[in-house]
């Protein structure tokens, strides 16, 4: 069996969830089946890895149509695969042309939905359009597709009604337990100027609207004031989303001093040290398939204040491994809370709430165990290849 597994991301350029879910399943794939990894960019040194870049016809050229004409190069040399597995838009147009041109079967994996993130269009306007084109032609015609959770898959099933049900499985994201677990690196945590010894909330995501920040933020004004806010926060998606944060975090730096806010990119070590320090970690999202930072706070044994949307309660388990906070939501695609300062005061409330729980470092073990039970890369592995079996075998 050869799949080729395409994605814009893959190692050392890696940006977001997506791209760590195929970095690591290809790992272990790799022990049991023959899969050849197309992506974008400069060329991996790295066996049955290639990479592709457009042609110079396309500088200048809207991003969406760069992205179209990467993945048009790719279409003939997959050639000779039993099936083509692409993960996200930016890799769907590959491998829909690729399936209808070689009679294979073409997989998609969704980490997440262009119609539930309607800003882009104001961000990116044609360009959206496109990519919103791309997603629903490749899902509407793909043999299967792999939800990371099941709120993913009813996301999916709620954007393309068209889409039979029983195409659509669930595979979660997993986590490298091996890399992630708890690791006392005080010296690390403090170059990244946070104290280990005192207590910290931490964030951990890209400055987009969809990763909630901006409430997080508002929240951490009714915060004890011994504790530190840790916003491991950059990549932001527009100027104006970083501005709004910018603005947010120097309003209460008037109220507290001990607001760190680390805009580089923390490299796995210091994720590890910093998640490994904190006292609670927070995932504030309106818009999260699954949440694989919060799979790496939970495996560093850090307990997990969350938003009760999308796949994130598959993940964290209430009053057990963090406590998961209710939103209200429009229902425009935006996610947005309908009641801001609600949300606000209920996810404030919470962090408090874990911030003084007696039973503290039982949530963080609880934590560890669950994402050992229920989300190694092994078992993810295991059940992608099912799948794949089942679209070969014309059973999806």
């Amino acid at each position: 069996m050869r799949i080729d597994l395409i994605s814009k991301e893959y190692p050392p350029a890696i940006y977001g969830g997506a791209g760590v879910h195929v970095a690591e399943l290809v790992r272990v794939l790799r022990r049991h089946i023959d899969v050849q990894v197309r992506c974008f960019g400069e060329e991996r040194d790295e066996k049955d890895t290639f990479a592709y870049r457009h042609t110079s016809e396309f500088d200048g050229a809207n991003g969406a149509l760069q992205t179209m004409a990467v993945d048009l190069s790719m279409v003939s040399d997959i050639a000779g695969a039993d099936l083509v597995h692409s993960h996200t838009w930016y890799a769907n147009f590959a491998g829909q042309v690729a399936g209808s041109l070689h009679g294979i079967p073409h997989l998609i994996t969704a980490h997440s939905l262009e119609p539930l993130r309607p800003w882009k269009e104001q961000q990116l306007g044609g360009g959206y359009r496109l990519s919103s084109w791309v997603e629903r032609t490749a899902y509407e015609g793909a043999t299967g597709i792999i939800a990371v959770s099941d709120g993913m898959r009813r996301d999916i099933l709620r954007a393309y009604p068209q889409i039979d049900p029983n195409k659509v499985s669930v595979v979660h994201n997993g986590i490298d337990l091996e890399a992630f677990q708890a690791a006392n690196n005080p010296d690390l945590v403090r170059a990244n100027g946070i104290d280990p010894d005192k207590r910290s909330v931490v964030f951990v995501g890209r400055i987009t609207m969809q990763k909630g920040l901006p409430y997080l933020i508002k929240a951490a004004r009714e915060l004890p004031s011994d504790v530190q806010l840790v916003l491991c926060a950059g990549a932001p998606d527009t100027p104006q989303i970083l501005q709004e944060v910018t603005d947010l975090v120097t309003e209460l730096r008037k109220h507290r001093d001990n607001v760190i806010w680390v805009e580089k990119h923390v490299n796995r070590a210091e994720l590890i040290a910093i998640l490994s320090a904190a006292t609670v970690f927070a995932c504030p999202s309106i818009y999260e398939p699954l949440g694989i930072v919060n799979l790496e706070a939970m495996a560093c044994g850090t307990p997990v204040v969350a938003t009760a949307t999308g796949g994130i309660p598959e993940v964290v388990a209430h009053g057990e491994t963090g406590l998961l906070v209710e939103i209200e939501q429009v229902q425009d695609g935006s996610g947005k809370p309908l009641d801001e300062a609600k949300f606000v005061s209920d996810f404030a409330s919470a962090l408090n709430q874990m911030l003084e729980h007696p039973k503290l470092a039982e949530f963080g073990a609880a934590g560890r165990k669950r994402v050992e039970d229920l989300f190694s890369w092994d078992s993810i592995a295991e059940q992608t290849i099912r799948v794949y079996e089942k679209a070969i075998a014309g059973n999806v």
